[in-house]
């Protein structure tokens, strides 16, 4: 690595300390299971019985929250964005075991509230939730001057959804060498790696949410603030189909730690790097950073925001289905057997 390097760890986010975190709460939340519980921890979402533990319909729950993009849209005063990321970043996650959003609950916190800038966010969310036929059923405000920064404001989001049992996913058990894996685009950075992202524009490049990103017509703001992209359109009616084995929503951790989180221990996935160009935006962080491209792999999601795995002969009906709901698929590579770990190519 280069004197000037820049890695993730070295913006303040190590990715080592969330797996040593997860690692050490795993008993912790194991021990809470309730007859209706459906899985551990590990999974994009929680599994639990939508009526009783034999019941068909499988609720399944997620929270997440936007991270350090708050820092941006408050450079920007552009808030409505980051209220569309938190909705769409948590239908995402609980698309990927085949569930269709039912209600979603938001948390809104700050220094001091002010209401222009909270109604903005929840106007995304709102229209984020009406995309996606889900209720945004109500949320939290809270004012803690002393616990953040003067104008600062975090945001965090529940979702819960329902799939029956028929189309959970993933189904491990009916993967094999060989199946395909096929990629959809991502809008930007979704809502992954801003703290370096933030380090590197305004920084390193010394560039101001005003600013052209240098090799395109968009500003800097314009760039960063891209709303994470909701998948739900293009791959549900294909969940209900039955023609997907698996999906990854690729966030934090990129491909390298995404993916393996719906592989079975037997098999690996085998990506085709040459198969797709990263995005100009993901470029430019990694070449201003003299970023490793293994840390990249790690923090972005270099431009593929979902992967699904399907069966040989459903990859033409697959394709179609996603370009027709005005997506750009690609092959992106394939499952081998292996240990199921991420292997670039």
């Amino acid at each position: 690595m280069g004197e000037n390097t820049v890695t993730y760890a070295a913006s303040g986010v190590d990715i080592g300390r969330q797996d040593d975190a997860l690692a050490r709460i795993k008993p912790l939340v194991k021990a809470t299971r309730t007859p209706g519980t459906r899985s551990d921890i590990g999974l994009f979402g929680g599994l639990h019985s939508a009526l009783f533990p034999e019941a068909k319909p499988l609720l399944v729950a997620s929270m997440d929250g936007v991270g350090t993009k708050m820092k941006v849209a408050r450079m920007a005063g552009v808030w409505d964005t980051v209220g569309a990321d938190l909705v769409n970043h948590c239908v995402n996650d609980i698309l990927v075991q085949g569930a269709r959003p039912l209600f979603f609950l938001d948390y809104i916190a700050a220094q001091r509230l002010e209401p222009q800038v909270i109604e903005q966010i929840v106007k995304g969310m709102a229209e984020a939730c009406k995309a996606a036929d889900c209720a945004l059923l109500g949320g939290e405000l809270a004012e803690m001057p002393g616990v953040y920064q003067e104008g600062e404001v975090d945001v965090a989001g529940t979702i819960t959804g329902v799939v029956d049992e028929d189309n959970l996913l993933p189904r491990t058990q009916d993967m094999a060498p060989g199946d395909p894996v096929i990629a959809l685009p991502s809008s930007g950075l979704h809502t992954n790696g801003y703290s370096l992202a933030r380090k590197v524009c305004f920084e390193v490049a010394k560039l101001g949410v005003g600013d052209e990103l240098p090799g395109t017509d968009q500003t800097i703001a314009k760039a960063l603030l891209a709303v994470h992209k909701s998948y739900l359109s293009p791959l549900l009616p294909l969940v209900n189909a039955k023609k997907l084995l698996a999906m990854a929503h690729i966030t934090g951790g990129g491909l390298t730690d995404n993916v393996p989180r719906v592989l079975p221990p037997t098999l690996d996935f085998v990506v085709n790097t040459s198969s797709w160009e990263i995005p100009h935006l993901f470029r430019f962080i990694m070449e201003k950073a003299n970023m490793p491209l293994e840390d990249a792999r790690r923090s972005f999601n270099l431009g593929a925001g979902m992967v699904v795995v399907v069966k040989p002969e459903n990859v033409g009906f697959v394709v179609d289905h996603m370009k027709a709901a005005g997506e750009a698929p690609w092959l992106i590579g394939e499952l081998a057997t292996g240990t199921g770990r991420v292997v670039y190519r």
